[in-house]
């Protein structure tokens, strides 16, 4: 990826991105190619100094490198949604393999992008992780579902329980949204697959946005009361309603 190969779009997002990378020349041609896009941008090295970034700052999202020396990004990822962080994470990766990607899930990324890549196809990969969390979306067939003492917004995506509101990540938005969308149906994994958009890492996606779900949802996630698991068939979400 050369200078000359960054492509100018005239869309403004007016977000701020966080780009952590260990390698300055595509930190650079990142920042460049997505401020030229209405994008604020900060930059950081390391994780060191992202966390240090992220005492003052609170970005809209976080595109970031896997293999940096010292912490790398999926220790990194992993600790920021230990803390709570819930913007959109988009790992950046040499590594491409489908393990590799599930990896990333299981930490916590909401998307994971092989190297070498397209900046353009980073660029609607930020939009879109980016539109599930700040562009909430009418259904006219879903409405605000009770899972206990939580209730789960589909309109403004939010899901509050009694201390408040309970951050969740893009992904899980997505998935929560289509699970309450149908409401003790079963769902296969193929059909969520269709459904969220991770035709790209396959079914097993699936499975580990199910168990990261179902920690945010369940008294008891190994006994889960609300998002069940039909055996060779798929996955069914029982609200209280």
């Amino acid at each position: 990826m050369t200078e000359e190969e960054l492509p100018k779009n005239e869309d403004s997002e007016s977000l701020h991105v966080l780009v952590i990378d260990d390698d300055p020349r595509l930190r650079r041609l990142l920042q460049r190619y997505l401020s030229e896009n209405g994008f604020r941008i900060s930059g950081a090295e390391s994780a060191q100094e992202a966390r240090n970034m992220l005492q003052f700052l609170q970005p809209d999202a976080i595109v970031l490198d896997v293999s940096m020396p010292g912490e790398d990004g999926l220790q990194l990822t992993h600790a920021l949604r230990e803390e709570g962080k819930d913007f959109p994470i988009i790992l950046l990766t040499a590594r491409g393999e489908p393990e590799d990607r599930i990896a990333g899930l299981e930490a916590g990324a909401d998307d994971y992008l092989g190297k070498p890549f397209e900046p353009k196809e980073l660029l609607l990969r930020l939009r879109v992780q980016l539109r599930r969390l700040n562009q909430p979306v009418v259904v006219d067939n879903i409405r605000s579902i009770k899972l206990g003492d939580m209730e789960f917004d589909p309109v403004r995506n939010l899901l509050s329980g009694k201390n408040g509101i309970i951050h969740l990540t893009g992904g899980e938005i997505a998935l929560l949204r289509i699970l309450a969308s149908h409401p003790n149906e079963i769902l296969s994994r193929e059909d969520i697959v269709k459904m969220i958009g991770m035709e790209e890492i396959g079914e097993r996606a699936v499975d580990v946005q199910i168990t990261r779900l179902r920690r945010r949802i369940e008294v008891d996630p190994k006994q889960p009361h609300f998002l069940h698991t039909v055996r060779g068939k798929g996955y069914v979400l029982k609200p209280d309603y």
